[in-house]
């Protein structure tokens, strides 16, 4: 793999996400609780589903289409954030 300045910042960014539900986690412990995924989860389990979730989408967006990856970025947020909010 080659190390861009993008690729350093999408692992910085999942570094400082860990980071903050580590702190959050120690402040607030998670509650488990069922959303439309139909399991009991905590708020580590959904950011854990919604980031391959996104990975997902984004890997379907590039096999199936050639538009904008920044359309699939935003995809894939969406995703990620429903499935946090109400996974």
């Amino acid at each position: 793999m080659v190390w861009t300045a993008p690729t350093a910042l999408v692992f910085a960014g999942l570094a400082v996400l860990l980071i903050a539900m580590t702190v959050w986690g120690r402040i607030s412990p998670p509650v488990a609780r069922r959303g439309f995924l139909r399991i009991e989860t905590d708020r580590g389990d959904r950011l854990y589903i919604g980031l391959i979730s996104a990975a997902v989408v984004l890997a379907g967006w590039i096999a199936i289409t050639d538009l904008s990856m920044w359309l699939a970025l935003g995809c894939a947020l969406l995703v990620a954030v429903a499935i946090g909010i109400w996974g």
